[in-house]
C-alpha cells in the first residue's frame, strides 16, 4: 500500500505554510495568496529524499573547518561590493526582480568578466540557444569556457552538472525549470521548492557557486522570490524603473556578507555598465533655482550616497488631499507631512502633496528627513533651497556616520550642508563648506524663510 499524499497550502507571498486553506494568510495578512503543494510521500521510490545513501554524520564543533570560505571576483566590482567581496564557492545566490529589469544581461556579462579557468553553465529555460547566442555577441560575450544548455528538466540539469563538472551553474529561470516527478505545473510552488532543494543539494556536495533567476512584480505575487529566500544563501533584488537607465542591485540577504550594500548600473545599448560615482550621476540634469528640491545624503553600507528630493504641493480640490509618495516610504513621508504642519506652521492638510526620489531610489533610512521636510516647505513657500546646500538629519535631528556624509557632500562641490546641532560639535573641518547646525524644525525652517 502507497503511503498517502499531504497536502498543505503555502502563501506565495511570505511562504507560510498552513494544514488548511484560507482567503487570508494568517502570517502576513495578504488575501488570496495560499495555494495547495502536494508533499512527496517519503515513503515513494522516486523521492529524492529516499535516494541518498552518503548520510552525514554529526562532527564537535571544535572539529569543524575553520578555514575562511572561499572567494572570487565575478569581474564586476559593483556585482563583488554587493555579494560582499566576491561569489563564494559553495553558495546558492538567488537574483530576483522584475522582467526586464536586467537580471539575465548581468548574468551574461559576468560570463565574460569572470576569472578565466572557471567553467560555467549556462541553463536557459525562458530563450533558445539560438536567442542566447544573439544576445551574447550584443553584449561582447565569447568565453570558451561558457557551456549553454536549453533544457527545463532538473533531471537532465543535474545529470548535465554531473557530467561537465562545472564551477558556476546559472539558471535562468527558476519558474521554467521543473521536476516530472512533482504534479503540478512548471512555476507553481511546488515545483519550484522541489527544483530549488534539488539545485541546493548539488551545490552543497559539488562546491558550486550556483546563481538563480527569479521573476517577481510589484506585488511580489508570482511564487518563487518570497518562497526561495527562506532556501537561498544569498538574495540579490534588482530595483529601478523602466524609464530611468539606472538599476541598483541590493542585497535582502546574504549569509557571507552584510545585506545593506548596494550596487548601482547604468543600462545601454551594449548591457549594463558601473556607475562607481553614484552620487554625481544621480545628480546629473539637476534643475538650478527651483523650489521644492532639496540633496541629502544617506549611507548605502559603507558608502555614502546623496540624492535629490523633489515635491510639489498644490492647493487641493479634493475632500481629501491626494499624498504620493516615490522613493520615500508612503507612512514616513505622511509623518513627515504632520511634523511640518503643526511644528513648522504650515497648512499642509489643504494640499496635494507629491514626494519623488530622482534616479529611482529608496530612501530607507531617516537621514533624509530633514530634506524631505525642506523640500516640501520650499514647494509651498516658493522659494528655492540654494543650490550649493545640502541637508543631512531626521526627524529627531540626530544622525549616524555624519563625517562619512560630509566627506561626500564636500567632494561634489557643495559649500553649505545644514545638520542637526548636538552632532555639529567635534566634526573636521572641510575647508569650503559651511556647516550650518540647527536645533529644530523650526529654526530649520525660519532660515528658508528669511535666507540662508
Amino acid at each position: 500500500m502507497s503511503p498517502k499524499q499531504k497536502t498543505i497550502y503555502c502563501c506565495s507571498e511570505c511562504g507560510n505554510e498552513t494544514a488548511n486553506w484560507a482567503g487570508k494568510c494568517p502570517s502576513c495578512g495578504a488575501w488570496n495568496t495560499l495555494t495547495e503543494l502536494k508533499l512527496e510521500p517519503r515513503g515513494n521510490k522516486n523521492s529524492p529524499y529516499t535516494k541518498r545513501t552518503n548520510l552525514s554524520k554529526p562532527k564537535k564543533i571544535s572539529e569543524l573547518d575553520m578555514t575562511a570560505e572561499i572567494r572570487f571576483s565575478t569581474g564586476i566590482s559593483e556585482f563583488d561590493r554587493v555579494l560582499g567581496g566576491g561569489a563564494v564557492v559553495g553558495s546558492l545566490v538567488l537574483v530576483g526582480g522584475a522582467p526586464g529589469i536586467g537580471k539575465s544581461t548581468l548574468l551574461l556579462q559576468m560570463c565574460g568578466y569572470v576569472d578565466r579557468g572557471r567553467k560555467i553553465l549556462y541553463v536557459t529555460g525562458e530563450e533558445s540557444e539560438r536567442q542566447l547566442k544573439l544576445r551574447s555577441m550584443r553584449l561582447g560575450i565569447d568565453s570558451a569556457e561558457v557551456y549553454v544548455l536549453a533544457e527545463t528538466d532538473i533531471n537532465s540539469i543535474v545529470s548535465c552538472i554531473d557530467e561537465l563538472g562545472p564551477d558556476i551553474v546559472i539558471i535562468d529561470s527558476i519558474q521554467t525549470v521543473s521536476d516530472a516527478d512533482v504534479a503540478s505545473a512548471p512555476g507553481s510552488i511546488s515545483q519550484v521548492r522541489e527544483c530549488t532543494m534539488r539545485i541546493m543539494r548539488i551545490t552543497k556536495e559539488k562546491g558550486l557557486t550556483v546563481f538563480v533567476v527569479g521573476h517577481i512584480n510589484k506585488e511580489g505575487s508570482i511564487a518563487g522570490p518570497k518562497v526561495l529566500e527562506h532556501m537561498v544563501d544569498c538574495v540579490l533584488y534588482f530595483e529601478g524603473e523602466q524609464q530611468t537607465p539606472y538599476r541598483i542591485l541590493r542585497a535582502a540577504k546574504n549569509r557571507f556578507g552584510a545585506t545593506n550594500e548596494i550596487g548601482v548600473f547604468e543600462m545601454a545599448d551594449a548591457g549594463l555598465t558601473e556607475v562607481p560615482n553614484p552620487s554625481e550621476a544621480l545628480l546629473a540634469g539637476r534643475p538650478t533655482d527651483a523650489p521644492g528640491t532639496c540633496v541629502t545624503c544617506v549611507m548605502e553600507g559603507v558608502r555614502p550616497v546623496l540624492a535629490e528630493v523633489q515635491a510639489l504641493v498644490v492647493p487641493s480640490s479634493l475632500g481629501n488631499p491626494r499624498r504620493v509618495s516615490n522613493g520615500v516610504d508612503y507612512n514616513r513621508a505622511m509623518l513627515l507631512l504632520a511634523v511640518l504642519e503643526k511644528r513648522g506652521g504650515f497648512n499642509v492638510g489643504g494640499h496635494d502633496a507629491y514626494i519623488n526620489v530622482i534616479g529611482g531610489l529608496s530612501l530607507g533610512e531617516p537621514a533624509a528627513d530633514l530634506a524631505t521636510i525642506l523640500a516640501v516647505a520650499s514647494s509651498m513657500s516658493g522659494r528655492p533651497v540654494p543650490d550649493e546646500l545640502a541637508a543631512i538629519g531626521e526627524v529627531g535631528l540626530t544622525v549616524n556616520a555624519l563625517d562619512q556624509r560630509l566627506a561626500e557632500v564636500h567632494r561634489l562641490g557643495f559649500t553649505q550642508c545644514m545638520l542637526p546641532a548636538r552632532n555639529s560639535r567635534k566634526l573636521p573641518e572641510l575647508p569650503g563648506l559651511r556647516l550650518i547646525p540647527v536645533k529644530n524644525i523650526r529654526e530649520a525652517l525660519d532660515l528658508l524663510r528669511n535666507g540662508i
